[in-house]
């Protein structure tokens, strides 16, 4: 593989469940090597599951996306406040620590129930409407987290259309820089005014506790409150809809597994956990830039540079997964790194775990013969930081 001129990223995929074939080379010959993104910036690229870690987990690279060189998704991105995947501590510490309540283990286990109610709602909606088939997307995929998260942080499903077209617009990369800023523009402002009705009127909901506890009380800004919830409506939905979508091709595509799965519901938690590995739908990689000259897998990065980890190319790695392109749901394969590692591991896992873990065996207990209108290789990607297509039609 030639060094002259770097890769770009994303970089192009030759099968819906697999990483770019780029990434095994690189990790076996480069694992830590040049990239080309927009401005012809070149930051290195972290492959090996081992490195991944190192650079994850140590605070000498920065997150913070303002810092000249920081390799981020698109020049000039929104710049506003509250966007804790892009903070270093102590802010980072100091907002963070707000939600977390909310999306603790025990809090979540407390919505498994309501979420079981979703998802046989929303699938006895789909047959009702759609005795033969439909497109799963639109029908299941996408409604279940987004209602879920709508209900947890106190968003009006009732605007679930405006919600998502912005989320889609914020996360599609082919739609260019202006069209990302519109997106998050337009939901920044929708949930300001949200947050300041909750204010005024609290229900029982994470945005209720942030304006009255946090922004009342002067520990959080209305602005820093905002760009929070901006971050968790649009990770908190777009994740989960690709995950149970991709879940279902991935099941659908191994029978051998998907059978285990139905002859053996102990297995659920642990399929979920090699869907997450297998699938790894954070396909653009954790940004960072280094602050001073730190080595990594025998090269020096050296302050200012930018690092991209491939999550997904480091979930592969057969140091980490024996077989690593095998898709075995009887693995130990909670060590990945699907929500990321160190300080910016994904608050929200609990609650996209559970999601997972219920509605993937619901949908193939209800709809026995479910099968994929079409061959996986005929599904078009919708070019977004979060893997996926826009429509999986099935039959059943």
């Amino acid at each position: 593989m030639s060094e002259a001129v770097p890769p770009a990223l994303p970089m192009e995929r030759t099968a819906l469940l697999d990483p770019p074939a780029a990434y095994a080379l690189l990790r076996e010959e480069r694992p830590v090597s040049r990239i080309t993104l927009w401005g012809g910036n070149t930051p290195w690229l972290v492959t090996r599951y081992e490195d991944a870690c190192a650079v994850l987990a140590d605070q000498r690279f920065s997150s913070e996306n303002i810092r000249e060189g920081f390799p981020g998704l698109q020049p000039n991105p929104p710049r506003s406040p509250g966007q804790i995947f892009s903070m270093d501590p102590p802010d980072h510490t100091r907002l963070r620590r707000m939600l977390i309540p909310d999306f603790t283990f025990r809090r979540v286990e407390e919505l498994r129930p309501v979420i079981g109610t979703l998802t046989d709602t929303l699938i006895d909606s789909l047959v009702a409407k759609e005795p033969a088939g439909a497109d799963l997307v639109e029908h299941f995929t996408l409604p279940l987290p987004l209602q879920v998260i709508c209900e947890l942080l106190g968003v009006p499903y009732a605007d679930r259309e405006f919600i998502h077209r912005q989320a889609s617009a914020f996360v599609t990369l082919t739609a260019g820089p202006e069209a990302m800023r519109a997106g998050w523009t337009a939901l920044f402002h929708y949930l300001s005014e949200l947050l300041a009705a909750k204010a005024d009127a609290p229900g029982d909901d994470l945005m209720s506790r942030l304006a009255t506890d946090r922004v009342a009380t002067g520990e959080a800004t209305p602005a820093e409150a905002a760009g929070m919830m901006v971050q968790l409506l649009v990770a908190g939905h777009e994740t989960v809809t690709s995950m149970l979508t991709l879940g279902v091709v991935a099941l659908l595509s191994h029978p051998g597994q998907l059978a285990a799965l139905r002859d053996d519901p102990a297995l659920v938690p642990g399929a979920v956990e090699e869907l997450l590995r297998y699938l790894t739908v954070v396909h653009i990689g954790m940004r960072r830039i280094a602050l001073e000259d730190i080595e990594v897998g025998g090269v020096t990065v050296r302050a200012g540079e930018g690092v991209v980890v491939s999550l997904q190319a480091a979930n592969r790695d057969p140091r980490a997964f024996p077989d690593p392109d095998a898709f075995d749901i009887t693995r130990d394969a909670r060590h990945h790194l699907a929500f990321g590692h160190g300080l910016h591991q994904c608050l929200g896992q609990s609650l996209s775990r559970v999601q997972l873990q219920v509605a993937l065996p619901a949908l193939f207990r209800r709809l026995p013969e479910l099968r994929l209108a079409a061959p996986p290789e005929e599904f078009a990607l919708h070019g977004r930081a979060i893997h996926g297509v826009s429509e999986l039609p099935v039959t059943w």
